[in-house]
């Protein structure tokens, strides 16, 4: 899901704006120290986005992140805080601003990044209209992430549901213990490469023919 609402945000963004390339990074808090990810971009090699990622302290995007406010660059060649150069000098890249991912409680949760392919000189009408196109993304990218993780958490309740049924008819069918019975399932999971709830579904429908 987030994969192609990144994608679909940095298409609307250089539609809306005008601007040739756009780029898109995500605060990643659940390492330490925080670093800022590279997610999207467009026309950038798939290779270099691979585990892209800075300190909250370094580059353009980490300074736009920390200080939540937009950085305007006239040359990013010139810029010492751009770490992409040689992805600029690769792709022809010469002015961008770059503006934060912020929240409705005023949280960034990353940074959009504007490129233009000549020397452009932002104006506060521009700067303004990538502001309300990056909330307006932030917005897309929180609800997706939530939806998501919610669907993940079902998905790991009813996992849960199944093995502990499918434990219980072992533990009747093999007079096997609770612990015994999970191990069972986890070792055929790994064996078959299957997953436990797959095994689960498995030994569930097997009791049921039976006992039909």
């Amino acid at each position: 899901y987030l994969e192609d609402i990144l994608k679909l945000i940095l298409m609307v963004t250089a539609r809306v704006t005008g601007v040739e390339i756009c780029s898109l990074w995500l605060i990643d808090e659940s390492v330490s120290p925080i670093k800022i990810r590279l997610k999207a971009s467009q026309t950038i090699d798939p290779e270099y986005m691979k585990d892209r990622s800075l300190n909250m302290n370094e580059g353009v995007v980490g300074f736009v992140a920390t200080n939540k406010s937009p950085l305007i660059v006239e040359n990013v060649l010139d810029e010492p805080r751009f770490k992409e150069k040689e992805m600029a000098k690769k792709l022809g890249l010469v002015s961008m601003v770059s503006v934060p991912l912020r929240v409705k409680d005023e949280k960034v949760i990353g940074v959009l990044n504007c490129f233009t392919a000549s020397y452009h000189k932002f104006s506060e009408t521009e700067v303004n209209l990538i502001i309300t196109v990056a909330n307006q993304a932030a917005v897309a990218i929180l609800n997706t992430e939530l939806m998501v993780k919610t669907k993940v958490v079902q998905e790991e309740l009813e996992t849960r549901k199944l093995v502990e049924r499918a434990k219980e008819i072992l533990m009747n069918r093999r007079n096997k213990t609770g612990e015994e019975a999970y191990h069972w399932i986890r070792k055929r999971s790994m064996d078959t490469r299957k997953s436990m709830c797959c095994i689960a579904e498995a030994i569930i429908l097997s009791e049921e023919h039976d006992y039909n």
